[in-house]
C-alpha cells in the first residue's frame, strides 16, 4: 500500500491496516498522549491515543528526522 493510499484511507481501515499489516515497534508517553510507533512497509506511523478522553486523536506517519524519533530511539535495547 502506497503511503497516499494510506492517507485517503477512512480512520478505521488506517486502525487495521496497521493492526493486521503493520509491525508494533514501540510506545512512548508524550505530553496528554500514549503514542505507538508502528512500522508500515518502510514507513514509520505514530498512533496518537488520548487516555483521557479515551480515543485515538491522530494516526499519521513520522518523517524520520523528526525530533521525537529520539525519544522512540531512547525506548530501544540492543543486546
Amino acid at each position: 500500500m502506497s503511503r497516499e493510499e494510506f492517507i485517503n484511507l477512512p480512520f478505521h481501515k488506517k486502525i487495521n491496516t496497521l493492526y493486521t499489516e503493520g509491525t508494533f515497534v514501540v510506545g512512548i508517553r508524550y505530553y496528554k498522549h500514549k503514542i505507538n510507533l508502528y512500522l508500515l512497509e518502510n514507513e514509520y506511523v505514530e498512533v496518537f491515543y488520548n487516555h483521557k478522553h479515551d480515543k485515538i486523536d491522530k494516526i499519521d506517519f513520522l518523517p524520520r528526522d523528526h525530533s521525537r524519533m529520539k525519544f522512540y530511539l531512547d525506548q530501544i535495547k540492543l543486546a
